[in-house]
């Protein structure tokens, strides 16, 4: 199982952030450990997402993690680059283009792709994608996070 994130990390100096910057990346395996834990707390037990010949039956080569799941992954990498200063996500969207299929690896990545330091705030424009073992784009997305000036 991959290491768990961080929470006591500093907070992030908003100065130091530049265009092109790649925030670490977030790693996790697609196992029933993992997905049942994210099903506990969401009320989530569908048996898609659980039982192999279920997902099968979708049309689909085992189990498939819930889209969600690859939601809070995105969330996950952007609070974990943050750190525990006062920053805050203002937006976060993505759209679910591809499984999560059991036994696979999923990285959530995020690029920093503009910084607007004009007003009150550094805001700052990030792309995010979650992706798998062989590298397709899973759930693209993108995200503004604002940091107090």
């Amino acid at each position: 199982m991959a290491a768990l994130p961080n929470h006591d990390t500093p907070a992030l100096d908003p100065a130091t952030i530049q265009v092109d910057d790649e925030l670490p990346t977030w790693t996790r395996l697609g196992d029933f450990h993992a997905w049942n834990r994210y099903a506990a707390v969401n009320y989530e037990f569908v048996p898609i997402h659980m039982d192999d010949e279920a997902g099968r039956n979708a049309g689909y080569p085992a189990a498939f993690g819930m889209g969600n799941i690859q939601f809070s992954y995105l969330h996950n990498i952007i609070r974990d680059w943050m750190g525990e200063g006062p920053g805050r996500i203002v937006t976060l969207s993505c759209q679910f283009r591809g499984a999560f299929v059991r036994g696979n690896t999923v990285t959530a990545h995020a690029k920093v792709v503009d910084v607007d330091r004009s007003g009150p705030e550094t805001v700052v424009q990030l792309d995010l994608w979650t992706e798998d073992d062989t590298g397709a784009r899973l759930a693209p997305g993108k995200a503004t996070v604002a940091f107090p000036a």
